[in-house]
């Protein structure tokens, strides 16, 4: 049997990149997967990796920014897999400026993707799994533990030049996992947040300038230059960043059931970098 069979997970931005990393770990470990990104071919290209592996993943598109998102991520998993029990808050990205000339508008965008839409999800989910947990409870004396695991960064712990909105956000997200972590604790819910430094994806392998992503309409530039890069990796202590598949493994640490007494913490996976 392996370690999370049966588990169900949602994990949001998880056509690409570290999101995709994540589905494929833990779907590896037995787990089924809600799969979402904005692209729906994307989407059903992970969702067929995992079918491969021998579990079930449904495809929820959408933009977790909308209003509505997160009931509807919800209604996919309780709709197809009938529960949920592990919740990955990854979906993002960064819009960068000094803060002088950031916008109203970047600086809406990243607290949106990164904190509430979050806590959205979080919102809506709260009734599945208080009910569930009550119930285990009235049956059986003990509830089921469950997942919660909230992407932050280096950035939202320590601030990154050029990045206050990201910063702000990712920040954001920590008073809400530790938040939800005494809130939830009677539920057997435990609450982390991964805060990631250095890791290579689209957004940061690309060239500098020419490596873009389209949010809602608009091309958004990614990538760093080399010399950025060079100089990233330098104070790493490891010597370099990060792959997804690395990230991907923090993650998973704390879904395993040796993490049933972790709560309320922020786990650094950075190489040992910090900024």
């Amino acid at each position: 049997m392996k370690v999370l069979e049966g588990k169900v997970a949602l994990v949001s931005g998880s056509g690409r990149g570290i999101g995709k990393a994540i589905a494929l770990k833990l779907a590896g470990a037995g787990a089924n997967i809600v799969v979402n990104d904005l692209d729906a071919e994307v989407a059903q290209a992970t969702a067929d990796e995992i079918g491969a592996l021998g579990v079930r993943a449904v495809v929820c598109v959408g933009d977790v920014t909308a209003p509505s998102f997160g009931e509807t991520f919800v209604e996919a998993a309780v709709n197809a897999f009938g529960t949920i029990d592990i919740i990955i808050n990854n979906a993002g990205y960064a819009w960068d400026s000094v803060v002088q000339k950031t916008t109203d508008e970047q600086w809406a965008a990243m607290i949106e993707v990164h904190l509430s839409a979050p806590f959205r999800i979080l919102r809506a989910a709260q009734p599945v799994i208080a009910a569930a947990a009550k119930d285990e409870i009235a049956h059986g004396g003990r509830a089921t533990r469950r997942t919660i695991v909230n992407i932050s960064s280096v950035a939202g712990l320590g601030g990154n030049a050029g990045q206050a909105g990201y910063a702000a956000g990712k920040a954001g997200i920590v008073g809400l996992t530790k938040t939800l972590m005494k809130e939830w604790g009677r539920y057997n819910v435990t609450v982390n947040a991964i805060a990631f430094g250095a890791i290579m994806t689209r957004m940061t392998a690309g060239e500098a300038g020419k490596s873009t992503i389209t949010m809602k309409g608009k091309e958004i530039k990614a990538g760093v230059s080399q010399e950025i890069l060079d100089a990233m990796e330098r104070g790493i202590p490891l010597g370099r960043a990060g792959t997804p598949e690395e990230a991907a493994g923090a993650v998973y640490l704390m879904c395993l059931p040796e993490a049933d007494y972790i709560t309320g913490q922020v786990i650094v996976a950075g190489g040992g970098w910090s900024l």
